[in-house]
């Protein structure tokens, strides 16, 4: 059945536009993020946008990588920023895809602003962030009235690849029953002595989620005290969301995606 007629944005020459791809799974795409895919000329786009996403590009497109992973050589953001706006100055209708939400933790925000300073029109078209879509997928509820009625993201690491300065920890372990981590793998050791330093019990359990929403998405239950370990010694691989507090234990009953026949994961 095909879907009826949709009154969607033009998708003009010589703008940008900054779209949240989702946590890898293509079925999670938004209609103008699809929409954008099969109109663009330039498609930037990061490391954890999914091949099956990139697939739905016009025919045509190009296809311009400026991935940024821990540890490897990478682009710098300020010459990814530049790179949109010489796309577009070039009259190309340019798509900065991006895995998850541009605007949570995806530094849409820095590419926003340097395409407002040079005049250049842009759109921002909010995808499904990971702390949402990952945990979904692994049967764990970001809220729950019985649980908690606030959740918190936080970064696990800043733009040089440390644990964030001037957070503070003391307010975030007390500030949410949930805690969702992204980008914590490296610091996870670091940070789960932080947050049993502030007040968060040692066996709070928590959920690592790895490679979320996609074929060879994982899920490590733990506690928090050992959590580190676990996590290396399971192999647990990058992109990872890590979720902290009662809302884990959910799981044992809301596991939908283990229980799906094989054929409809």
């Amino acid at each position: 059945m095909e879907l009826p007629a949709i009154d969607l944005p033009e998708f003009a020459a010589g703008s940008v536009w900054l779209v949240g791809a989702g946590p890898g799974d293509p079925g999670l795409l938004s209609l103008l993020a699809l929409h954008a895919l099969r109109h663009a000329d330039a498609v930037v786009y990061d490391a954890l946008v999914d091949p099956r996403i990139l697939a739905l590009a016009r025919p045509g497109a190009v296809l311009d990588y400026a991935g940024k992973r821990g540890g490897k050589p990478s682009p710098q953001q300020p010459d990814i920023s530049e790179r949109l706006v010489r796309w577009a100055c070039a009259g190309q209708r340019v798509l900065r895809l991006k895995g998850g939400d541009p605007f949570v933790f995806g530094r849409g925000g820095e590419e926003a602003l340097t395409l407002a300073a040079a005049g250049i029109p842009f759109r921002v078209v909010p995808g499904i962030t990971a702390a949402i879509g990952g945990l979904a997928y692994a049967g764990i509820p970001a809220t729950h009235r019985d649980i908690n009625s606030a959740v918190t993201f936080i970064t696990g690491h800043a733009s040089d690849g440390e644990l964030p300065d001037g957070l503070d920890w003391a307010a975030l372990a007390k500030g949410a029953p949930v805690l969702v981590l992204y980008m914590a793998l490296k610091h996870l050791g670091a940070i789960a002595e932080r947050l049993i330093a502030a007040g968060r019990p040692a066996e709070e359990p928590v959920a690592v989620v790895s490679k979320a929403t996609t074929p060879d998405q994982r899920v490590l239950e733990t506690v928090l005290a050992r959590a580190a370990a676990d996590v290396a010694a399971a192999a647990i691989e990058p992109p990872a969301i890590i979720a902290l507090g009662e809302a884990v234990k959910l799981r044992a009953t809301l596991d939908w995606l283990a229980r799906a026949p094989a054929s409809v994961r």
